[in-house]
């Protein structure tokens, strides 16, 4: 009774102590991997799908958890009692004893072979995981183009394939299991007593064998089986640890980090003053994107950027906001290069506004905020005031305690787009940065943010983006892409009297108006 008591005791402190560990460790690796996914350059994310960094994050570090739950555990037990039988079996017959240390070299083959076999099993099978998470991610993602261009079927088939694909891996590793795992034990347990009776049987020959010993030394054996077929079984959920292990931690040591800076914290952003100088650029180290691009935004200024799809106007924003490294030419802000500032002082004199504004889950105060506790409710207001938000935002049930679904699907596009205003100006940026920001806004409420921008962009130098040329008539530069290099520059009217490129590109906008026109008339 007494070792019954002590037993109960330990297994619930084993239990709940390998549960605690486990569940640290997980929570410190799951933490470790996010700060990593976060630290990850942009060009990482363009080619890794998100689905498969979500696999990664939750369930391989879950199939680690299951190694220090599990596996371990039954490891150690099973080894204290495997130490503990050996030792009664050579106290028992030193020859027979030595003579069934022969059986571990052929349990460790055994092992060994399984582990081969079943690691390429079980890499493919988390590898048809991720890939499924990665297509019902961007299933989920883009689930409005699905449904209007009525693409539920061939979604359906694609997802069924991959499910498929990640059946025959499951299977294959079943097979494995049933084949090395305890068939073939307790087919070394039958070789183990027969070896074990036939020495006893021989031995009678010679002299008089206690059937005590022969049934003590048999119920050893038996019990040493009982522990190495429990190691046997959760083989295959170390091993799945392992491959999920590996993948992990390949995570961890990717190198594609996010451009990396000086850290010097006594260079701060006090103009805005921005110049390129001979910056080339390729994402994939063999076509450059960006050719030799070079020109000065003074501060205050307002310079464009226009030309056709894939010109490279995204990309020199792209690189101004150390979303990409830049090998050849330098980028300069008030005469120190981009690399020198910190990381904190870039974000925060730098104000971006995409074509498509992002909107986190939790309140319109929150996404205007962005968590800054050094902003107050009055000064959310006041920057939603300024770009004209505030008229709507005080209209809705809550107010700026508005709850906001993901990705703020339950706003317009121009809600969206303002929110995303607000929280610009909020942060009150030396350097804004316009990606098409007016693109997703009605007529009406451009012309108010266009009076905003001109407010916004007075002491503040900004760089824009424009496919519509009407709004960066009044810029003070502006430069014309056309196959990664700058072929035009100048003001409006002066790329208007060049007769170039800008020029046809004026007409073509005009010219398609009044053709709409007169075919309405």
């Amino acid at each position: 009774m007494g070792i019954q008591v002590i037993k109960s005791v330990l297994m619930f402190f084993q239990l709940v102590k390998f549960q605690e560990i486990a569940l640290y460790i997980i929570q410190q690796l799951r933490i470790d991997v996010f700060s990593k996914v976060q630290a990850l350059g942009l060009k990482y994310f363009d080619k890794t799908p998100a689905g498969s960094i979500v696999s990664r994050v939750t369930n391989d570090t879950e199939a680690i958890k299951d190694m220090f739950v599990t596996v371990l555990a039954t490891f150690i037990q099973s080894g204290f009692l495997l130490t503990g039988i050996y030792i009664a079996m050579f106290i028992l017959n030193v020859k027979l004893a030595l003579l069934c240390i022969f059986i571990l070299p052929i349990l460790l083959f055994v092992m060994n072979l399984y582990r081969k076999l079943s690691s390429r099993f079980y890499l493919d099978m988390r590898e048809r995981l991720s890939q499924l998470n990665a297509k019902l991610a961007e299933s989920l993602s883009g689930m409005s183009i699905i449904q209007v261009f009525r693409q539920e079927k061939r979604l359906r088939k694609e997802f069924g394939i991959i499910n498929e694909h990640h059946y025959h891996a499951g299977m294959k590793n079943i097979k494995i299991d049933g084949l090395l795992l305890r068939p073939a034990i307790d087919l070394i347990y039958i070789f183990a007593l027969i070896l074990v009776l036939s020495y006893f049987g021989i031995t009678s020959f010679s002299h008089s064998v206690e059937i005590g010993v022969i049934y003590a030394f048999i119920n050893y054996l038996d019990r040493f089986f009982e522990p190495v077929n429990q190691m046997m079984m959760r083989l295959s959920l170390y091993q799945q640890a392992i491959v999920a292990g590996s993948r992990v931690f390949k995570l961890l040591d990717e190198e594609e980090l996010a451009p990396a800076q000086y850290q010097d914290k006594s260079i701060t952003i006090e103009k805005g003053k921005i110049e390129f100088r001979d910056v080339s650029f390729s994402y994939d180290g063999e076509r450059d994107i960006l050719k030799n691009i070079s020109f000065t935004a003074n501060p205050g200024e307002t310079v464009a950027l226009v030309g056709h799809t894939g010109s490279g106007k995204s990309s020199i924003i792209n690189l101004m906001m150390r979303f990409y490294e830049y090998e050849r030419g330098e980028i300069f802000i008030d005469g120190q290069s981009i690399r020198n500032y910190t990381k904190s002082e870039l974000k925060e004199k730098m104000g971006l506004v995409l074509q498509d504004p992002f909107l986190f889950f939790g309140t319109v105060k929150d996404n205007i905020r962005l968590h800054k506790e050094d902003l107050s409710d009055e000064q959310i207001r006041d920057a939603a005031k300024f770009v004209q938000a505030h008229s709507f935002i005080a209209k809705l049930e809550d107010g700026y305690e508005h709850k906001v679904v993901e990705r703020g699907a339950a706003f317009s596009s121009g809600q969206r787009q303002l929110i995303a205003f607000a929280r610009t100006i909020a942060a009150n940026p030396k350097i804004l940065v316009l990606d098409e920001a007016t693109a997703n806004i009605d007529t009406e409420t451009e012309e108010m943010i266009q009076m905003a921008l001109a407010k916004m962009r007075k002491g503040r130098t900004t760089i824009a983006i424009a496919h519509r040329l009407s709004t960066i008539q009044d810029a003070d530069l502006i430069l014309v892409l056309h196959q990664g290099e700058i072929v035009e520059q100048g003001t409006h009217q002066e790329l208007l009297s060049l007769g170039g490129l800008y020029h046809k590109m004026f007409l073509l906008q005009n010219g398609a108006a009044e053709h709409l026109e007169d075919a309405v008339n």
